[in-house]
């Protein structure tokens, strides 16, 4: 069973009209369980707010508060790209709690996989600024609360654009494994093969920078190569998804030439980083074409399953193999030190 977090109804967050982080996503996003005839295999989990306790384990509570008050005041842009309404703060909540939900339901058996479609995303937001879109970062939210437990997590982001706030929240941590696929150079600028990790925590950052046009061929590669090995050698007890789906050709705010059938691809290859089932969390990021971003949640949360539903062919021929040396060469660097 796939246990699926995500309830467009109540979403009380509003970006701003032609913003292209909007409501449509989440319900785009639920067509695409649909259309991939998962309706059976699905198990709705109930809604559950992210404690004040929970995300100061990533953010600060000074930082929450004054989000918090900055929402209840009426909201307006905290940078240029982001902004915030009243109804934003429960909305947040609501994303890393579900993040946080789906975590406990795979703990307690209760499925194979589990997708939470949550807005805003998460990956841009450092430990004490919004940005990107992005107001509280869900995915290092659980990844904390696991580490605190024990458990060693990786995060594989596949957004088009880099995860600074989830590499930088974790730079120096040992316990998390944080490797990114993205467009470079690209927003926010960061994710060049050589950010490897802290003193404390080398080698468990892995950027892989692709210039734009790159293909699913060379993502795929990469994940079967350079990636596996890191994780293999990491040993994760989880694997949390930063699951963008702005990589997609259709999408406009970036160049990469991906489809619905290469994120298939990608899914099912990290659904065996897992050591066992029931221990990979996708989560959403960006994906802002509506109909590319239908198209690929249903094929990732179908090769989730061990299900095969791919609405486009994979593509392949693009630019970007020669990258995935360098990655390997910088994390051989980063862990002889």
């Amino acid at each position: 069973m796939l246990l699926v977090a995500g309830h467009p109804e109540l979403d009380g967050h509003d970006s701003g009209p032609g913003h292209p982080e909007r409501a449509a996503r989440l319900p785009a996003a639920m067509r695409g369980l649909s259309d991939a005839g998962l309706n059976d295999a699905i198990v709705r989990l109930e809604p559950r707010r992210a404690t004040l306790g929970e995300l100061s384990r990533v953010h600060p509570l000074p930082y929450l508060e004054a989000l918090r008050a900055f929402c209840e005041a009426g909201g307006g842009q905290l940078d240029p790209d982001t902004s915030a309404v009243p109804g934003s703060w429960d909305t947040t909540l609501l994303a890393a709690g579900g993040v946080l939900a789906a975590v406990e339901a795979l703990a307690a058996g209760e499925g194979e996989a589990a997708f939470v479609l949550a807005r805003p995303p998460g990956h841009h937001a450092l430990a004490d600024q919004p940005m990107g879109f992005c107001l509280v970062n869900n995915v290092a939210v659980a990844a904390a609360v696991l580490a605190e437990r024990g458990e060693k997590v990786a995060v594989v982001d596949w957004d088009v654009h880099h995860g600074n706030g989830t590499q930088d929240i974790f730079w120096n941590d040992p316990r998390v494994l944080y490797v990114s696929t993205h467009q470079w150079p690209l927003y926010p600028g960061t994710g060049r093969a050589e950010e490897t990790g802290g003193p404390a925590a080398r080698g468990t950052t892995l950027n892989v920078p692709l210039p734009a046009g790159a293909t699913g061929d060379v993502l795929l590669a990469a994940f079967e190569g350079v990636v596996a090995e890191a994780v293999d050698s990491f040993g994760p007890t989880w694997v949390l998804v930063s699951a963008g789906f702005d990589a997609h050709r259709a999408d406009t705010l970036a160049g990469l030439e991906l489809t619905a059938g290469d994120f298939a691809a990608l899914a099912a290859r990290v659904r065996r980083f897992a050591p066992v089932a029931g221990r990979v969390v996708a989560v959403l990021e960006g994906g802002y074409d509506l109909d590319a971003l239908r198209l690929s949640v249903g094929a990732t949360a179908a090769a989730l399953l061990g299900e095969r539903y791919v609405p486009e062919p994979a593509s392949s021929g693009g630019p970007g193999a020669e990258v995935l040396e360098r990655v390997r060469r910088a994390q051989e660097e980063a862990t002889a030190r």
